[in-house]
């Protein structure tokens, strides 16, 4: 969640069930897409600025209909293919269950994975979005003694979460603390989770050692970088944009390395001649093997993501191969040789609920102690979802996007709906006065949306 990623007793799926009838709203076309379609219903597409309760007229039978509101993947591709729909009746609530009405979500780079096809975890379209979320709990199951109703929680899924009420197994939800908002208990699983999980159970990180994060400025990042501050004088090597070394650096990072200007490899050489402890890598690619030179002997780099792969809305092919070709490779005897540890993480593939959540009780008392706090970078309403994909993607995010499925306000739309036409000439100079200076990532994104 890497960026900010299969075993069913660990999180798992949702069972599928026959969906219920859906209206469905366009979040980023206004033209209707037949793969909006419900598999039994045909969605009535509403457009973008009508009020959040504007739905179809209801027999005197339907009035008392329960009904929510869920962001929906249609189909692999660009940002339109997440769809708001509203559902009919509520979510089946079985034994072991509880009912909870959702305040905020998470975003990860895994959903944007997931968006283009290549999260193998998330079922095929249609499928509704969302790995983290926090709420209250509305209901509860008959079998269920640890929870009750009132009682703000934090919810845990493989897929599922995005919508506004979801009935999960109780045992993936965990109370959240009094001081916590609903937008830290939405940001802080996920993200925290695979950085504790990797500094501390992987690369035992002890004081007086050296980190490279990348995406410093990143949920995984942040998070990273705040635990590292957990241990005495660890020193943290941080790539971001200039733009937000100023952030990180107040955050904990050491040294703030702009990636976009400077060789990082070298920076870092300039600073550690020996090299470094640990390195994060959510990138993949060649960075993995970049990451691998940079280990002192008895070092460990630790491989999270593949965030190279994905450099526009929609696939790319031809960053997926000059990704698998550059996969970084070795041999046992290699590693015994050089005296260093090569692992790989993937909370996804982690099959153990006691530890995900002993783990994440560890958290929640660091949290409680003033040691960690997630820093919450933007908050979208679901109407939204396709500009906070964008902000992810673009890399803009300092901490974590997060989605509010509360409906936006008549005037909010007002506000928000002028923006594309205000903003289109700006974004056609930036496009030009950028060309020659812009990552490459950003231009793949530019060239497809123009």
């Amino acid at each position: 969640m890497s960026g900010e990623d299969t075993q069913t007793q660990q999180l798992p799926e949702q069972e599928k069930t026959v969906d219920p009838p859906i209206i469905t709203e366009s979040l980023a076309s206004p033209e209707p897409s037949a793969e909006t379609k419900g598999p039994e219903e045909s969605p009535v597409e509403v457009p973008n600025n009508a009020p959040p309760a504007a739905l179809p007229d209801k027999t005197p039978e339907e009035e008392d209909v329960f009904s929510y509101r869920a962001l929906v993947l249609t189909g692999y591709g660009g940002y339109d293919k997440v769809k708001l729909q509203v559902k009919m009746g509520k979510p089946n609530l079985k034994s072991g269950d509880v009912l909870v009405r959702v305040k905020a979500c998470g975003l990860n780079f895994a959903e944007l994975l997931g968006k283009q096809g290549l999260y193998e975890l998330l079922p095929s379209p249609p499928v509704t979005l969302g790995m983290e979320c926090s709420g209250v709990i509305e209901a509860i199951g008959e079998e269920v003694t640890e929870r009750k109703v009132g009682e703000r929680v934090i919810v845990l899924s493989r897929s599922g979460l995005w919508q506004e009420v979801v009935a999960v197994p109780a045992t993936h939800t965990f109370i959240m603390p009094d001081p916590m908002s609903f937008e830290e208990g939405a940001a802080l699983p996920i993200n925290y989770l695979t950085a504790y999980m990797m500094l501390f159970e992987m690369a035992n990180i002890r004081p007086s050692k050296s980190v490279l994060i990348h995406m410093a400025a990143g949920g995984v990042g942040i998070a990273a970088t705040q635990l590292c501050q957990t241990v005495k004088d660890v020193t943290v090597f941080g790539t971001a944009s200039a733009s937000k070394h100023e952030t990180i650096s107040q955050g904990g990072v050491t040294h703030p390395i702009d990636y976009r200007t400077k060789c990082y490899v070298e920076e870092v050489r300039k600073i550690s001649p020996k090299g470094l402890d640990i390195v994060l890598d959510p990138l993949g690619g060649s960075d993995t093997q970049k990451g691998y030179s940079l280990l002192k002997p008895m070092g460990t780099l630790i491989v999270f993501g593949a965030a190279n792969c994905v450099t526009g809305q929609k696939k790319n092919l031809l960053a997926l191969a000059k990704t698998w070709y550059n996969q970084f490779t070795i041999t046992t005897l290699r590693l015994m040789q050089a005296n260093k540890a090569v692992c790989g993480f993937h909370l996804g593939h982690l099959d153990d609920d006691q530890f995900i959540f002993q783990t994440l009780g560890t958290l929640m008392e660091l949290y409680s102690q003033g040691k960690i706090k997630p820093r919450i970078d933007s908050t979208y309403h679901f109407e939204q979802v396709g500009e906070a994909m964008k902000r992810m993607h673009d890399r803009q995010n300092i901490g974590k996007v997060i989605l509010l499925p509360e409906p936006m306000k008549a005037e909010e739309k007002t506000e928000a709906d002028p923006e594309p036409a205000d903003k289109e000439p700006k974004e056609k100079e930036e496009g030009e006065k950028e060309e020659k200076n812009e990552e490459p990532a950003t231009e793949d994104v530019k060239a497809e949306e123009n």
